[in-house]
Parts: C-alpha cells; structure tokens; sequence
C-alpha cells in the first residue's frame, strides 16, 4: 500500500491559512508540478488563485459539512486527480475527529499546523475551549499571526502549553517578520530530585509529559497522590492509580492513571485515594497494549482527596 502523504492546516475563519497555502503552492520547492488533492473544508474570504500556483496539476475538492468526510468520497476524490499528496485547509468549528476517522488507510499526517490570529484567539479560547483545545492537542507548529508590538505573547503561550508541550511556536508580526517563541517552559516539579514530589496541582502536567516524553522517567522515583482502580484481567498486585483531568471543559474529564505493582494490596478497593511512592519503568503492559508507565510501588498509605479531585493545567 503506497502511503498518501497529508498537509493538514487546522485554525478559526480568516487564521491565515489560505494565504500560507496559496504561497506554498506557488513555491516551487514545495509544488515542481506533484499531482495534489487540496481539500478545502472552508470559504474564507479570500480565495485561491491556482493561476499563481508553480505547478499546474491541483485539483480543488471543496467539502461542506462534517458529514461529507466519509473515507469512500475522499478515496474517490484521490483517485479521480490521481494525486500523490493531500493538502486540507480544516475548517475550525468541526472537530478533527470527523477527519481522521474519514481518512483512507492509506492517507499518513506528515504535517500538522495550526494557524491563529494573535488579537482574536484569546476570546474563541474563552467561548469555544473544547474547539481550540481540539486544534491545538495534536499540532506541530502553532503560528500566531496578525501580532502587534507589544502584544502579551505570554498569554498566547500559556494557551498552548495548557494543551500540549511539543508543538513549536511562531510569532508573524503585521510587517511580516517572524520570531520563534523562546520562553522556557520549566516544569512545576524537580527531575533531579531523589523522590520527585507530584503536588496536586500539578498532577495533569506531570502526566501529560509523562506520556510525551516517557523515556526521561525511566528509573525516577515518584510520589503522587491518586484515586485507585482494580480490573479482574489484570494480577492482584496489579491495579491503577491516577486521576481525572479536565482539558476543556466539564464535558471533557478523562482519567488518566498508570499502572501500579505493588504486594501491598489487601485492604485497598476501588475509589480510595492513596499518597503512592514508587520506582516508575517503561514496559510492555497488556493493559496499554504497549509500551507504558509502571510505577513498582515502594510505599502507599490511604489518603483524602484533595482539595480538587478533577486536576487541571492551569
């Protein structure tokens, strides 16, 4: 099966996404004349002008609602340009869900960037979380664009980081300079440290690297506090522990735990709460059905909630 390779641009109405394609397609170091499928999801403002594109074999699939993904149009599309590469220009308000479940097999996300207007995203942030969370969980490069001097690129920058620590940012300016974002972003915990403490309140960022950059744990001792899980499938010494963490919104609460060994089981059931320190592997575990965090527990003690049961990133 030949692989399809995909250029996904995600972002809100009038992001700048348009305007970066019809510049990449007109760079002949991108476009030397590939067939290409370029699935417009959206109708902007401004429009395409192929005439300018380098090469000339494009072909314009224009898509109108969410349900119009279907994995049989898009392979029909493909074939029908008999194109080698996928370029899509995502509309914001439908989640990417809708995408990737359409995608044909074949078709592999070699790129995903998400595009912004510097002085609006703050408020669709605050009125439509859940959308923005959704572009910006699984992107490479965030771009903010339209910035003005002295805009408050912190705030952009807490954005999204409260989402995900692996996508690169960029800031382009109304003069069209750009400046890669360079705030460092050091976490709430000690690595170095002999026990690495997790506080409450820093427990969703804890996982969330964790799961990004699991390598970097192996070996560590952690101490975290966690609500408990037993499953029949698994052995008695094993169980899970973590917590619930909200992305989002209320409707967006997942647990996020890991898997705990311990001999020191009896008593415990399903739902207590315990202040849990261990030696933390990286190891196959049927339960994750690969490679995952096991935390070989050292000491455990029943414990209260916190303060706040649901963690959060901010």
């Amino acid at each position: 099966m030949t692989e399809i390779p995909v250029y996904l641009f995600t972002g809100f109405l009038d992001a700048g996404k348009t305007k970066f394609i019809q510049e990449t397609l007109e760079d002949k170091r991108f476009n030397a004349g590939e067939h290409t499928l370029l699935l417009l999801c959206e109708e902007g403002e401004e429009e395409y002008d192929p005439s300018l594109f380098s090469g000339k074999n494009v072909a314009v699939y224009t898509v109108d609602s969410p349900e119009e993904l279907t994995e049989q149009r898009l392979a029909q599309a493909l074939r029908e340009c008999k194109a080698s590469r996928v370029i899509v220009e995502y509309n914001g308000m439908w989640l990417l869900d809708h995408l990737y479940n359409a995608m044909p097999k074949s078709w592999v996300i070699c790129q995903e960037m998400m595009f912004a207007d510097a002085n609006t995203i703050l408020s669709y942030n605050a009125n439509m979380r859940q959308l923005v969370v959704d572009k910006l969980t699984s992107c490479e490069l965030v771009v903010f664009n339209r910035a003005k001097s002295g805009f408050d690129k912190m705030a952009l920058h807490k954005l999204v980081r409260g989402v995900t620590r692996r996508a690169d940012i960029a800031y382009e300016y109304v003069n069209g300079s750009v400046e890669p974002d360079d705030i460092e972003d050091p976490l709430p915990f000690d690595l170095s440290a002999d026990v690495i403490v997790i506080e409450d309140r820093d427990y969703a960022i804890f996982y969330h690297d964790l799961m990004e950059e699991m390598p970097k744990y192996q070996g560590k001792t952690i101490q975290f506090k966690g609500i408990i899980a037993f499953n029949k499938k698994l052995p008695d010494d094993n169980f899970v522990a973590g917590r619930h963490v909200m992305t989002c919104c209320a409707d967006d609460i997942t647990y996020h735990g890991m898997v705990c060994r311990s001999q020191k089981t009896k008593g415990l059931a399903t739902g207590d709460w315990l202040t849990l320190t261990g030696k933390l592997t990286v190891e196959y575990h049927k339960l994750y059905g690969q490679k995952g965090p096991v935390l070989k527990v050292m000491s455990l003690e029943k414990t209260d909630p916190p303060a706040d049961p649901v963690a959060t990133f901010y």
